[in-house]
């Protein structure tokens, strides 16, 4: 209470300092949100890679997962053979095991006629292997030839042909140099890696791409009974089967995904690296206006530290000027990003939210900025004499 009762009579000589020349107050907070705009929108940009790369990961209805160990990611997946499902069901909690197809494919608009790449995705539609309901009350339709649902989260201009299908009218267009009937909307959404889905039946999957065998199995998805250890059945799983595949957990299949896009593709090293380099801009503005703040007023400091005061005592003004300004320049930079996180978002379909954890983040990231800008800033100030300084 003692020392509360001090700091409030405690003088704000940091922020006396600050406010005495408006215009550097103001090209300071500037450089602030420079840097905490700039940390913040490539933060916002990678979570949107990571959580887009995993929306059908978090989809489909699996407890295990069987990929093939040259598998790369879901866009780019290699298979394997069919019968490792069938295998899996001699594993005593394994309730069923599904195929899934996955491949790339040119999708050309309905309306524009512009090819763009989509990510279709097959499966046998008597079962269910979607956990979404728009997708499973249309598994019959799917069921006819060459018919396929579209992802109305898919990037780029689809009003009217969504609009078409809101009112029952199905839509013509080509896969792969196939007609094909797009007979109702899903909703997965865009990613990095492609600009929307496509969902169909097993049996159309293998007729738009006739090399493929229905052996080769691009995923395999397994449910287990209720009350059966994931963990110890991919022990078991992987004990019985051959290593022409690997088996993982749910949230292991999750964390393949995003460990390719951080690590194996140039773009989540981009994603660091802009934060990286903004957290250093941020340093270097913050020290240039510290550093010429305690310039300015070295004569004031010499005659503080004449007087009797202690070193700590003139680092916490700066440091004071260093809080100040990082809080300043924080509360602007999140309204500006959650601006540009909307437009961002509307243009092209990814999932970018100012989220408050991301918030927080950069919140301490700009004080230990501003911090350590002051610790810089401040070292001729400890080193130097009273008597050196008038």
């Amino acid at each position: 209470m003692i020392g509360f009762q001090q700091l409030q009579r405690r003088t704000p000589l940091g922020w006396l300092q600050l406010s005495h020349q408006k215009g550097k107050l103001v090209v300071a907070c500037a450089g602030v949100v420079f840097a905490d705009v700039l940390m913040l929108m490539q933060l916002g940009f990678q979570s949107a890679l990571f959580n887009s790369a995993v929306l059908v990961h978090n989809s489909v209805r699996a407890d295990v997962v069987l990929l093939s160990p040259q598998a790369r990611n879901l866009s780019n997946m290699s298979s394997f053979p069919r019968r490792r499902l069938y295998q899996s069901m001699d594993i005593p909690g394994v309730q069923s095991a599904e195929a899934l197809y996955a491949n790339m494919v040119n999708w050309k608009h309905p309306t524009t006629q512009r090819e763009t790449s989509m990510l279709m995705l097959g499966f046998d539609p008597n079962s269910s292997v979607f956990d979404q309901p728009d997708i499973n009350q249309q598994l019959n339709s799917i069921k006819l030839p060459n018919t396929v649902l579209f992802d109305s989260g898919s990037r780029g201009d689809y009003k009217a042909a969504i609009a078409q299908l809101e009112q029952n009218q199905p839509l013509k267009t080509e896969i792969e140099r196939h007609s094909v009937t797009v007979a109702g909307k899903i909703r997965i959404g865009s990613s990095f890696g492609a600009d929307g889905h496509l969902i169909t039946s097993d049996q159309n999957f293998l007729r738009l791409f006739p090399r493929r065998q229905a052996s080769s199995v691009s995923v395999g998805l397994l449910q287990l009974q209720p009350g059966t250890d994931p963990v110890q059945t991919v022990q078991a799983l992987k004990a019985h089967l051959p290593n022409d595949v690997q088996v993982l957990t749910r949230q292991e299949f999750i964390e393949f995904e995003r460990s390719y896009w951080a690590k194996n593709t140039p773009i989540g090293f981009i994603f660091n690296l802009g934060v990286t380099m903004g957290f250093i801009v941020g340093v270097i503005i913050v020290y240039q206006v510290l550093s010429t703040d305690v310039n300015a007023h070295m004569g004031e400091y010499a005659t503080f530290k004449a007087m009797g005061y202690r070193n700590r005592y003139l680092l916490m003004v700066v440091f004071e000027e260093a809080v100040i300004l990082a809080i300043i320049g924080f509360i602007p930079s999140i309204a500006i990003s959650a601006g540009l996180y909307r437009l961002t978002r509307n243009a092209t379909n990814l999932p970018l939210y100012m989220t408050v954890a991301r918030g927080i983040f950069v919140l301490m990231l700009t004080m230990v900025m501003c911090t350590l800008s002051g610790a810089i800033a401040t070292r001729k100030l400890q080193s130097a004499d009273p008597a050196d300084m008038f």
